[in-house]
């Protein structure tokens, strides 16, 4: 390559890093003041099995509602799993997080241990996100 190719891409390359670089603290900035998280449930539910294994989530809460579940990857059989979060993922969607604490799910008939572990890990899930927003603004000593 010759050095003025070189001196291009390089120029090039440094324009984009600086302007990328105010693009990614605002897009920063916007999430910090949204009011929402992400709940992980495979620490707090790590005791909670379906009928091969464990099976963690992500619990995405907007404004303190259920925005929506994700099933991570865990070794529940596809089919049932598929059944098992089509049913009961979207009974909580939209719900506020103590609206969906006093839900009482029914798991899905043929895939009953993967749904009574689904929603054992959304019940675990929900407690953190009520736990935690009791305690923002607390004081600590």
């Amino acid at each position: 390559m010759n050095m003025k190719l070189l001196k291009y891409i390089f120029c090039a390359f440094v324009a984009l890093s600086l302007l990328a670089t105010p693009l990614n603290s605002y897009a920063r900035k916007r999430t910090a003041k949204s009011n929402s998280q992400v709940i992980f449930t495979g620490d707090l539910a790590n005791k909670v099995y379906g009928y091969n294994g464990k099976t963690p989530l992500n619990i995405y809460i907007k404004d303190g509602k259920i925005e929506r579940i994700e099933a991570l990857p865990n070794d529940e059989t596809p089919q049932y799993l598929k059944r098992a979060t089509a049913r009961i993922f979207p009974l909580y969607e939209g719900k506020t997080v103590s609206e969906a604490l006093k839900m009482h799910v029914d798991a899905v008939s043929g895939a009953t241990y993967t749904s009574e572990a689904l929603i054992k890990n959304i019940q675990k899930g929900l407690e953190q996100a009520a736990s935690d927003k009791k305690n923002i603004g607390k004081k600590r000593h």
